[in-house]
């Protein structure tokens, strides 16, 4: 395959995981236009976001298998098709009908789920390994595009037109990247296809959805009685007996959902354990606007307070490309430890004097942000794509998000159990960036424990399974 040819690929994977990335970032400011519009309440108007992410949970790791068991190409168009018919069902939801905005706001995430895994393992398919971090850093620079695009987009179609158009916009993009899709990519199946692990995708589906449920029901301001009350223990109980019982399952499995011995190696168990810790440390990234409201209400106030984001989101659209061409040259663990090592600085500065300085938090934000761009994304899924063989790329990747946003959501209850403890304000946000800090620190030495990037060549040289295009 050409240079040209993989090009066109990069392109069309990259609109493709854009659309989902933007999806997240341009929603938030419609809700007030939504809420109005359905009449509904704050605590029902959460389930906008919700909702979303139950259903990505789970479309994660069946989308990622399909991926392995019907071709990259088949369940990656299917994914952006998912993800466009929920955007036209969420734009002609009825007033008064709000569970249709969430019935469309499911089928988006569903879809979504196996975007980006899909993404990931398509570049395994296509680059060689000196060229696959770059085009990873790419593609996970487009979270730092759409956080910073997102936003301002959204402001720009609501000046002018009704937040239907938020979602209605996505239906081109779509169109244009299944039809691109048709034409560049690839298209593989297995060589042997064994019998589906329903059983296994069930019992994996249950647990998730239970986990995310019981998280985002959890009050961090009164954590330790939420946590035992009915909305949150049962389903906690839930999803952990679920999880030990997927172990179960998954060994007896002929072609498991995910395939337990790749956690045999010890690459693929720190990816995983790092990936949670940086899905913890991007979401506490939420808190900076309140810690800066608190400590410098002179200077910062509720209107202006988001502005202390664009530093951390500035970095990560920077940092990400770098870090992938890093990968190229340096191999992941040098990637990954300088990651761990800027997150580990930038939580620790938060935590301490600098947060009554808004050069501090100008300063803070980008190492965090730095650090973020060299373990979210490209390092990560880089070190999966040497430990998986090309039957289980999508597969491998998926257990990467399902980690991530693992991190993701139990970082909120962290960091809001952390600062309700300790009083909140100051005194309770610089405390949880504490917390996260010392967590960074822990990663830290993990990362010592990944292969040398001779090691990791080593690995790439191995003969990979064998997938046949059609």
């Amino acid at each position: 395959m050409d240079d040209k040819t993989r090009k066109h690929i990069l392109l069309v994977l990259f609109l493709g995981v854009l659309m989902g990335a933007l999806d997240i970032a341009i929603v938030a400011p419609a809700l007030p236009s939504i809420q109005k519009f359905f009449s509904v309440g704050d605590r029902i108007l959460t389930w906008t976001f919700t909702i979303y992410v139950l259903f990505n949970l789970v479309g994660t790791p069946l989308m990622a298998k399909f991926s392995d068991r019907y071709g990259r190409r088949t369940i990656y168009i299917l994914d952006v098709a998912l993800f466009a018919v929920g955007s036209l069902i969420v734009a002609l939801s009825p007033a008064g009908l709000f569970g249709v905005l969430l019935a469309g706001r499911a089928l988006q995430g569903f879809g979504a789920g196996g975007i980006f895994p899909v993404a990931s393992a398509v570049v395994g398919d296509t680059f060689p390994p000196e060229k696959r971090g770059s085009a990873l850093g790419l593609i996970g620079a487009v979270f730092g595009l759409a956080f910073l695009v997102g936003p301002i987009l959204g402001g720009i179609i609501l000046s002018f037109a009704g937040w239907q158009w938020l979602f209605l916009i996505n239906l081109p993009v779509a169109a244009v990247v299944i039809g691109m899709g048709l034409r560049q990519l690839p298209a593989t199946r297995p060589a042997v296809r064994l019998p589906f692990d329903s059983a296994g995708m069930v019992t994996l589906g249950v647990a998730l959805a239970a986990l995310a449920f019981g998280l985002n029901q959890m009050d961090t301001q009164n954590f330790f009685p939420s946590l035992l009350s009915l909305n949150v223990l049962p389903a906690l109980l839930v999803s952990i007996i679920l999880l030990f019982l997927f172990g179960r399952v998954e060994r007896k499995a002929q072609d498991p959902v995910v395939n337990l011995s790749l956690f045999k190696s010890r690459q693929t168990v720190l990816a995983s354990i790092l990936s949670a810790g940086a899905g913890l440390g991007e979401v506490g990234m939420v808190f900076i606007p309140a810690l800066a409201v608190a400590a410098m209400p002179k200077v910062v106030n509720e209107q202006n307070a988001s502005y202390l984001l664009l530093p951390v989101v500035l970095a990560m659209a920077i940092g990400s490309p770098l870090a992938g061409r890093l990968l190229d040259k340096l191999g992941s663990k040098m990637v990954v430890l300088a990651g761990t090592v800027l997150l580990a600085a930038g939580m620790l500065l938060l935590s301490g004097g600098l947060a009554y300085l808004l050069g501090g938090f100008i300063a803070s934000g980008i190492i965090i942000g730095l650090g973020l761009s060299s373990l979210l994304g490209a390092p990560m899924r880089y070190i999966m794509l040497n430990e998986a063989s090309a039957e289980e790329r999508s597969a491998a990747q998926g257990i990467i998000t399902l980690f991530t946003s693992i991190g993701q959501m139990v970082s909120s209850a962290v960091v809001g159990a952390v600062a309700a403890s300790m009083g909140g304000g100051v005194r309770g946000y610089t405390s949880a960036y504490l917390v996260i800090g010392i967590i960074a620190v822990l990663m830290v030495f993990l990362a010592l424990g990944l292969k040398n990037q001779q090691q990791e060549r080593a690995s790439q040289g191995r003969v990979p399974s064998s997938a046949i295009a059609d």
